[in-house]
């Protein structure tokens, strides 16, 4: 039998992912969201809600109207047929303000009951730390306020230094407060103020961000995106100053329901709260002190995969964890990233901690792209970084990654649209270095991990040396010399070798 030459055992292939299932019962809307992928940052495999309205009839009966209740039954019975389907591992199927709250919220719980499912009616303070430890999921490095508004309640949380601390729940959800509001003018500031000033949360967001997670906050979000022509369609960490909600009062005032839902990527489902939504979170801005507001996509469900992680999984970096994770299902070596970032880190060894870790990211992702035509690698490296599923990055991070990803799978050093708008030029600069640097290390590599383990690359004060042992010479050969040369030229020194 004929033995192939330079073949080599491939990486063992990353073991089959746990596959888990959450239903969320919330006041406004129910959800199935299907997760699979690596425990740090599972990615959305299936994602449908229905708005159900469990908390509209509350505040007049105390009870889930009976259409809404059927809504609630049809729902449900989809969705834990549609678990099923999926063969998923684990399924959880949690419930908020309105069940916990309405005088037959056990009627509902049995439905579920009846239906294979078993119902974890949330408390307030549970619903908090939820979205508390949602948001620390995505943004690691949230130190602020989060505030969750459901249909039937709102929850404030503290969140710093990658923990949770104070939380309370408010009955301020979304389906509310048309009734507060309907009781005149100053009615919200005033019940907002009290509620605050009772629970000792006045001012406690003083000069930081407030952090928004729920669906009527998104979409007020997603309308700013729209009117003000922000170039990258992405939510996460989408961040808007104090004045910008005021004026969003105003606008939503004067737009009217029926323009609203002609904007691209807004729920039509939500625009009927979103006015009330708006109100209420410029009256919360005033009363906490917060500077500005940043939108989490991560909210009650993520958190509730993050509060069962371990210390140390909790810990894991979400973008390097999700780019390496991308990298063992599409790159063609799963080791190379972490050797290609080795290999280049001592031409940017005076970068502070935060550029590196999306170089890092951009070496994890530089091989993702080998599967596109040919002709728009260049494109589908620019795609993966502007569009992916990441968190624990914001914009300007994603166009210094789609920099790096661009220039390194062949598109030069042009910035298309819209890197330009979205970071400063001296780090879109520093990105095209990482590109042309991961460029010479993949041409030189082939993108294996052998000739990288077996080179070096330094730069002193005039030359850009790579390195190798003689008998590994001849890896140097055309291909790699260009490459060398435009990374050395764009350094500003001459390209050297040494054997």
């Amino acid at each position: 039998m004929t033995q192939l030459l330079f073949r080599k055992p491939r990486a063992p292939a990353p073991a089959a992912a746990s596959r888990a299932a959450i239903i969320d019962i919330g006041s406004n809307s129910i959800r199935l969201v299907v997760y699979d992928g690596t425990a740090r940052l599972p990615a959305t495999l299936f994602n449908e809600k229905v708005m159900a309205g469990l908390g509209r009839s509350l505040a007049e009966t105390g009870s889930i109207d009976e259409a809404s209740l059927t809504m609630a039954t049809t729902a449900l019975a989809r969705f834990a047929s549609l678990a099923r389907e999926m063969e998923v591992d684990t399924i959880r199927t949690v419930a908020t303000a309105a069940v916990r709250e309405a005088a037959n919220g056990e009627q509902l719980i049995a439905i579920a009951r009846a239906l294979g499912l078993d119902v974890e009616l949330l408390s307030g303070e549970s619903e908090a730390l939820a979205a508390g430890y949602g948001v620390l999921s995505g943004i690691p490095e949230a130190d602020g306020i989060v505030g969750d508004l459901g249909g039937g309640s709102l929850e404030l949380v503290r969140v710093v230094a990658g923990t949770v601390t104070d939380r309370v729940s408010f009955p301020l959800g979304v389906l509310r407060l048309g009734a507060i509001r309907g009781k005149g003018k100053g009615t919200l500031d005033k019940t907002v103020a009290a509620l605050l000033a009772e629970a000792g949360w006045a001012k406690r967001g003083e000069g930081l961000p407030f952090y928004l997670v729920g669906g009527s906050w998104r979409a007020l979000a997603r309308l700013d995106m729209h009117l003000t022509g922000y170039p990258l369609p992405v939510i996460h960490e989408y961040r808007m100053a104090a004045q910008t909600v005021t004026r969003l009062q105003r606008t939503i005032a004067q737009l009217g329901k029926g323009k609203m839902r002609a904007v691209p990527n807004l729920s039509s489902g939500r625009v009927a709260t979103m006015e009330d939504a708006a109100a209420l979170l410029g009256v919360l801005i005033k009363h906490l002190g917060s500077r500005e507001t940043v939108v989490s996509a991560f909210g009650l469900r993520e958190g509730l995969l993050f509060g069962q992680l371990s210390v140390e999984k909790r810990r894991e970096d979400p973008l390097i964890a999700a780019a390496r994770d991308e990298a063992e299902r599409f790159g063609r070596f799963p080791e190379h990233g972490d050797l290609l970032d080795e290999w280049i880190r001592p031409l940017f060894a005076d970068e502070p901690a935060e550029l590196a870790r999306l170089r890092h990211a951009a070496c994890l992702l530089a091989d993702v792209g080998w599967r596109a035509n040919p002709e728009f690698r260049a494109e589908r490296g620019l795609e993966i970084a502007l569009h992916g599923n990441w968190v624990g990055i914001d914009a300007r991070g994603r166009a210094l990654l789609a920099q790096a990803l661009f220039t390194s799978l062949g598109g030069g050093l042009e910035s298309p649209p819209p890197i330009g708008q979205l970071a400063q030029i001296d780090d879109i600069e520093r990105a095209k270095l990482w590109g042309l640097a991961m460029r010479l290390g993949q041409r030189l590599s082939g993108g294996i991990a052998g000739p990288l383990r077996r080179s070096s690359m330094v730069a002193d004060d005039e030359r850009l040396v790579l390195h190798f042992d003689a008998e590994h010479a001849a890896l140097y050969g055309e291909a790699v010399e260009r490459r060398h040369r435009a990374l050395a030229g764009a350094l500003g020194l001459t390209a050297a070798v040494d054997v």
